[in-house]
């Protein structure tokens, strides 16, 4: 179909801003940019319809780009000072772009105040901004953000800025399966229709006190309005005011099960202390497959530095598998670790968990740790009764669980752990002995003891580690499958792109969901159309 609506994107990473927009049926990716020859290369290969500049866009004249309808941008910036030449702090590298980032000479070296010069020649009708949400809440960038702000108005564009984490875009199809936070500034010209930006801040929700599937909002602490999800927002039921938790999918989505880790007894190196006990208190914590972080930020209860260190029941980065990838960046972070017993259910800290042995237990991941059973498959949205609503869910697609869904089924007459099977399914053939029965445990995570991390870390030789590859990475932020992620590097005499590019590269980019729907709101302002995804 022919374009009705035109894009230019300053993309960051290899650009899951250009596919989440053009996957909206009419919407044209004419010219896209970034500062990486190598990014660009890799974009192009996925949209070779569109033109492509490798380019400084800090030192590039707007003249030379096509004007388009709409113009995404995903910016950073080093420095700012007044225009008049008065002398300013210098505002350290991390005020717009993603503060994880381990290179930012090879990133996008598009400066904020760009997009308004960009802005100011081309007169955009919309224009969408993603950066980091610090810029917006940290008092140190509170100058910058207060002039930027001011001098997009002056330019005539009203904007909202939105908050929204990658779980969470769900409008036209599902999110991405990882925690993620970022701030939008949706923007339009003085003339043009305004977006309906609350549909994008209205996931799906299972409301326990009314006892149904109901659309959620967005709930802020005093004095917020833009921030992170769960710091400064959660998400009600504005009927009767109930908190909720909106359906996601999980860190398993992202997983390529297929791939073996390594048993942790095997490694040539051993794997430090703090990530040993990080999954030895996943493993205790959930029974199950986790993701851990180890790499990167890893200030909690195994860092000796910590005031909790040690302690069974602290706050450890090790998540079950049905909890999504927490905030994916540029670098090699995330590990995934497999303990070989299959769990059947989860009970207090005076119920140990039923467990059955098994044989040859596979991983997969990188830089969170997964535990699988050996010799069989897991059951990827299994999940302990005691932890919070969850939403079953498979790849590409939710479902709303409801409290009852997370209770287990046993059959006491014969078998082992084969025997319980969750709510969900169906029940298995009842007979005149009465043998089935209900396991559920109390409301709450469970209180680890001491006893369960020892005997968690007790099995650990045998526990296969792996971290997650880049084409995790990539499932992670949502890229589809048949993404193209590796090709020659122009700067490196053209040999290949490396796993540490293909990294860099995914975990800098836009989660392609949330610019599918920010893009489907835009489209249907400007063209008066509904926005279909493909």
């Amino acid at each position: 179909m022919s374009a009705n609506l035109t894009l230019t994107d300053h993309f960051a990473g290899i650009g899951g801003s250009s596919t989440g927009c053009t996957s909206i049926a009419g919407v044209e990716l004419v010219i896209a940019a970034n500062h990486w020859r190598l990014a660009c290369e890799i974009h192009n290969a996925n949209h070779p319809s569109a033109d492509h500049a490798a380019v400084d866009l800090h030192q590039e004249d707007p003249a030379f780009f096509p004007t388009t309808d709409v113009l995404w941008a995903s910016p950073e910036c080093t420095k700012w000072s007044q225009a008049n030449g008065k002398a300013r702090p210098a505002i350290e590298e991390g005020l717009f772009e993603d503060p994880l980032s381990d290179d930012a000479a090879t990133r996008s070296r598009l400066l904020m105040f760009d997009v308004l010069r960009f802005a100011e020649h081309h007169r955009y009708r919309y224009m969408i901004v993603e950066n980091v949400v610090d810029i917006a809440t940290q008092a140190k960038y509170r100058l910058a953000w207060q002039v930027w702000r001011q001098r997009l108005a002056a330019l005539g564009y009203h904007f909202r800025v939105m908050s929204i984490n990658s779980m969470h875009a769900q409008m036209l199809g599902p999110g991405a399966p990882q925690s993620r936070d970022r701030i939008y500034v949706v923007c339009w010209r003085e003339g043009e229709r305004a977006p309906d930006l609350d549909r994008l801040i209205r996931p799906r929700a299972y409301c326990p006190r009314c006892d149904a599937v109901v659309e959620a909002s967005q709930a802020w602490k005093v004095g917020r309005t833009v921030g992170k999800y769960r710091v400064q927002y959660t998400y009600v039921h504005a009927a009767c005011g109930m908190t909720v938790e909106p359906g996601w999918r999980p860190a398993s989505d992202a997983i390529d099960w297929s791939i073996r880790g390594q048993r942790i007894a095997d490694r040539a190196k051993p794997l430090a202390e703090k990530t040993m006990l990080r999954i030895a208190a996943g493993i205790a914590r959930y029974w199950t497959p986790v993701h851990i972080e180890a790499l990167g930020n890893q200030y909690d209860a195994a860092d000796p530095n910590h005031v909790r260190h040690g302690d069974p029941d602290a706050y450890y980065r090790a998540w079950p598998m049905t909890d999504p990838i927490r905030t994916l960046n540029t670098r090699e972070t995330k590990g995934l670790a497999v303990p070989p017993f299959l769990v059947e259910m989860y009970g207090t800290s005076s119920t140990r968990p039923v467990t059955e042995p098994a044989g040859t237990f596979t991983a997969g991941g990188n830089h969170h740790a997964l535990v699988t059973p050996a010799g069989g498959t897991w059951n990827e949205d299994a999940r302990p009764a005691s932890e919070p609503l969850r939403t079953v869910t498979t790849r590409a697609s939710y479902g709303i669980a409801v409290a009852d869904r997370d209770a287990l089924v046993t059959r006491m007459n014969t078998g082992g752990g084969e025997m319980t099977t969750p709510v969900f399914e169906e029940l298995r053939t009842l007979t005149t002995k009465g043998h089935q029965a209900l396991l559920r445990s109390p409301a709450g995570r469970p209180r680890l003891t001491a006893r369960d991390l020892a005997e968690a870390r007790e099995i650990l030789p045998e526990v296969e580690f792996r971290m997650f590859r880049p084409h995790e990475v990539a499932r992670g932020q949502a890229f589809p499958d048949d993404y193209i992620l590796r090709m020659p590097d122009p700067d490196k005499k053209g040999r290949m792109a490396t796993d540490a590019d293909v990294t860099k590269g995914a975990g800098n980019a836009v989660t392609p969901p949330n610019a599918r729907d920010l893009m489907g709101v835009v489209y249907e302002a400007a063209t008066g159309e509904t926005a279909v995804a493909a």
